[in-house]
């Protein structure tokens, strides 16, 4: 699994839309060979049929679509965005923690979120995401779970 790799993490990214937060993040797993192009219009595909489902907590967003849409292996890439994006969500909104989620199949998706809910689980975790500078500092707060 990929999990926040270096090539998989971009910080104050500049989005003005749910759906450019998404394709950011997206591109970042393309990029990285670990999703098909499709994959990634599968992500946005899936917040304009379904609304934000995936803004999960405040600040947090963790947009994905189906494996048979064209995950290579299981991956989590991260974006922080520069301003925060309102997805349109009800108590979560705005998100400035942009996850997207790659999996290949169901068990992998357990597997990633159960990666992502010990890392997110800490309120004190979420704060220093939103405060790091470099990749050396995610890897430091994830070596902390």
């Amino acid at each position: 699994m990929k999990f926040l790799d270096k090539s998989l993490v971009a910080l104050d990214v500049n989005a003005n839309s749910p759906e450019e937060a998404i394709r950011e993040t997206g591109k970042l797993l393309y990029e990285s060979e670990l999703v098909e192009d499709s994959y990634v219009e599968a992500m946005v595909n899936s917040f304009n049929e379904n609304g934000p489902y995936f803004v999960l907590a405040p600040n947090i967003a963790m947009p994905h679509a189906r494996p048979e849409d064209g995950v290579k292996e299981a991956c989590v890439s991260f974006i922080r965005l520069k301003e925060p994006v309102r997805f349109g969500h009800d108590s979560n909104d705005p998100v400035q923690l942009v996850f997207g989620l790659g999996a290949s199949s169901s068990d992998e998706h357990l597997s990633v979120l159960q990666k992502l809910m010990g890392l997110l689980g800490d309120p004190a975790n979420i704060d220093k995401l939103l405060e790091v500078n470099n990749h050396d500092e995610i890897n430091h707060i994830i070596g902390g779970n």
